[in-house]
């Protein structure tokens, strides 16, 4: 099992934050994702829990499943398909600070190849790291 975990820090609320983070369609602005599609929405039509996103940059193109939404506090997933790994869960906790929000990005998986485990912690590691950092920003840039 390979783990992940990175941090960034926004000026911004945790409720602005957890909204973009829930938002899959604000993700490509901030995330270096290229496009979002909702496949399944959750049971209120929404992107809650059992809301199934994909996300497509060449040459992925991944399907991901929230499995839990707490408002302005976390948001997590699971990968379905799209990378060679296995049980894939992300999870993005939301701490208020006092100048904004701490955001931990904490992931784990299996490659399903175990000599390609290095490189996807680091490949998704850089790429997670771009993720919070552009969360944060983001963030920030609406409450400014």
């Amino acid at each position: 099992m390979r783990d992940i975990d990175v941090t960034a820090r926004s000026g911004a609320d945790a409720e602005t934050v957890y909204d973009l983070l829930k938002s899959g369609a604000t993700w490509p602005t901030w995330s270096g994702l290229g496009s979002f599609a909702l496949e399944r929405p959750d049971a209120t039509g929404g992107e809650g829990v059992g809301a199934i996103r994909v996300f497509r940059t060449w040459p992925f193109t991944t399907r991901e499943e929230i499995v839990e939404a707490v408002p302005g506090r976390r948001l997590s997933y699971v990968l379905l398909s799209g990378m060679a790994l296995d049980g894939y869960r992300a999870d993005v906790d939301l701490t208020p600070v006092e100048d904004g929000t701490l955001i931990r990005w904490h992931s784990t998986f299996t490659a399903r190849r175990p000599w390609m485990g290095g490189f996807y912690r680091w490949f998704l590691g850089r790429f997670i790291k771009g993720c919070a950092d552009g969360l944060a920003k983001a963030a920030a840039g609406r409450t400014s």
